[in-house]
């Protein structure tokens, strides 16, 4: 079918991943980029919208189908399906399977990868918890899974914890800037909490995605879990009398735990074993944070099976769609609010206050803590990622 092209049912749209019914005493059309619009006949009613990607799979060959409306007709009267012809086409036939312009997102399409991507990272984190030591992220599941692109940009994350995944873009993006030559078979540890990091006892692990060919960057893969003993003057990975980041534990930064393949898990044991507070449980650590390892490395895999299936542009483009329809999506959101300023105000148990002013203006909102009480002594306070973090969570929940 070409734009344009109508069929009067009953009729039946074959496609590889899905089939359209055309009822009797309804029309469909294919609309310009792709839909098919089906209404009563002899009147518009707006239906269901799918995208017709007629006929098989093609060949390497380099052969399109696409069924014209006599075939698609005289296929309708005859047994009901639309059968597919064929044509000589000059695309690329793994994208013609799956979308024929990246730079133009099919809207099907677009729900089928941001699932596809969602589903890596969620895989990541059942891989996460079968395979880790610690009770408390086995069970108790304090651990987030999300993927990221060559920039650090968050494309998607599993739902797990919204601290955790609204500050994991930065480290990411600190990792990238402080590591620049990155190579395929590097992994990076770091709970910093000045780059990015929540505080200490949540270990991130970040895995670069490399082209199998090129060796060029294509995206990350993070995993972030909460170690129940990371040291400190006192158990609990939280004292509460701590005076200093030292007095909360270990400081893991920017450490590259595999380089190129080459595990250096010897010197990450003398790190959580050194120091004023050393950790009280390395073995965990270890397990964990090879838990970790193993998360990421199975987004990595996953991602590669993505890229050979449907292609490098095809990915790295419905990434990118991902991306821009989130950003659209909360504009929107916003634009539905009056627009005004929205203050509020809150104290902490020691009477710290707490305040904020949001203001909103169309689809943009500003978020304004000026008048928030200044650092606290002990370890309570809110780095930029955390804070970061929790603005970005509540606009998600919007």
């Amino acid at each position: 079918m070409h734009p344009g092209d109508q069929l009067t049912g009953p009729a039946i749209v074959c496609e590889p991943t899905s089939t359209v019914v055309i009822d009797p005493g309804f029309e469909a059309r294919l609309l310009e980029r792709g839909e098919i619009l089906i209404e009563v006949a002899g009147r518009r009613v707006r239906g269901a919208e799918k995208r017709v990607q007629g006929g098989q799979r093609p060949e390497p060959r380099d052969e399109g189908t696409t069924p014209t409306e006599q075939q698609g007709a005289r296929a309708g009267r005859d047994d009901g399906h639309v059968r597919a012809g064929r044509r000589r086409s000059t695309s690329n036939p793994r994208r013609s399977a799956c979308a024929p312009e990246p730079a133009a997102p099919d809207p099907v399409l677009l729900e089928i990868f941001n699932n596809l991507f969602a589903s890596i990272a969620e895989q990541m984190g059942v891989t996460l918890q079968k395979t880790s030591f610690s009770t408390n992220v086995k069970e108790r599941l304090d651990f987030s899974c999300a993927l990221f692109d060559p920039q650090g940009n968050l494309v998607v994350n599993a739902p797990h914890i919204p601290v955790h995944l609204g500050a994991m873009s930065e480290t990411v993006k600190r990792i990238l800037a402080d590591n620049p030559d990155m190579k395929p078979g590097d992994v990076y540890v770091t709970n910093d909490p000045y780059r990015g990091g929540s505080h200490l006892p949540d270990v991130t692990v970040i895995t670069p995605v490399h082209h199998a060919a090129s060796g060029g960057l294509l995206f990350f893969t993070a995993s972030r879990a909460h170690h129940a003993e990371i040291g400190g003057v006192a158990p609990g990975s939280m004292p509460p009398f701590s005076r200093n980041l030292a007095e909360e534990g270990v400081l893991i930064r920017n450490f590259k735990l595999v380089d190129g393949g080459a595990a250096h898990d010897d010197e990450l044991r003398r790190i959580l074993t050194s120091g004023p507070y050393p950790t009280r449980a390395v073995r965990d650590n270890l397990a964990d944070i090879a838990a970790q390892v193993a998360a990421n490395n199975s987004g990595v895999r996953q991602l590669n099976e993505l890229v050979q299936r449907y292609t490098l542009p095809v990915v790295q483009a419905y990434m990118k769609h991902i991306q821009q329809a989130a950003s659209e999506k909360m504009r929107l959101a916003l634009a539905a609010l009056p627009d005004g300023s929205y203050r509020f105000a809150d104290h902490l148990d020691d009477g710290s206050p707490i305040r904020v002013t949001i203001t909103i203006r169309g689809s943009q909102a500003k978020v304004d803590f000026t008048g928030t009480g200044p650092v606290v002594p002990g370890n309570l306070n809110a780095n930029r990622a955390i804070v970061t973090a929790a603005v970005l969570y509540i606009f998600r929940c919007l």
